[in-house]
């Protein structure tokens, strides 16, 4: 990781120290600087921009509620963020009683027409990054990572659509994540 990086990690992770002590300018710079990034995941999940804006607003009211949950010895603040906001966004999809498709579901052909956040975030450093070390895992590892991360199928759903033993896609996405992690981390 490079010093920039490494700074902004502790930026934000200082920004949820003070948002648990209360403080609303930090809240505000750190819906600033994450907004974008979390909006393109509600949206990529969801599909539906007004929901997306829903469960967004849902996140910060969470973030702001409970941010001294977050530990930096765990997990970096952007990965706490996006956790929550997967669970989230998994929790609006199971209120809507939606299960995932039976078929499988091209996740790179789903755009949004619409240029705003999300478009903003896929166009930053990080995403491109994302997309590279995405691109460096076998095919099997990426689309489970992908089906996993964005659709919120269980592991017992994923080994069914692709036909696979549990264990099989467990160690996919196991595999799939460590070597994601070591390529961001490069």
């Amino acid at each position: 990781m490079n010093s920039l990086a490494d700074e902004r990690r502790d930026e934000l992770s200082e920004l949820l120290v003070r948002i648990a002590a209360g403080n609303q300018g930090a809240f505000a710079e750190l819906y600033r600087r994450t907004s974008a990034k979390l909006f393109g995941v509600c949206l990529r999940m969801l599909v539906d921009h007004g929901e997306a804006e829903e469960v967004l607003q849902e996140i910060y009211t969470t973030v702001w509620r409970r941010a001294q949950s977050f530990d930096a010895t765990r997990a970096s603040a952007i990965t706490w963020l996006m956790a929550l906001a997967r669970n989230k966004v998994i929790d609006r999809l199971r209120q809507r009683h939606e299960h995932a498709p039976s078929h499988q579901v091209d996740l790179d052909g789903l755009v949004d027409e619409q240029p705003g956040p999300a478009t903003q975030a896929e166009a930053s450093q990080e995403y491109r990054r994302l997309q590279h070390c995405l691109e460096a895992l076998e095919p099997k590892q990426r689309q489970s990572v992908r089906a996993a991360f964005f659709s919120g199928a269980t592991y017992s759903e994923l080994a069914m659509r692709c036909q696979v033993p549990l264990g099989t896609m467990k160690s996919w996405i196991r595999r799939g994540l460590l070597q994601l992690r070591t390529c961001l981390d490069a």
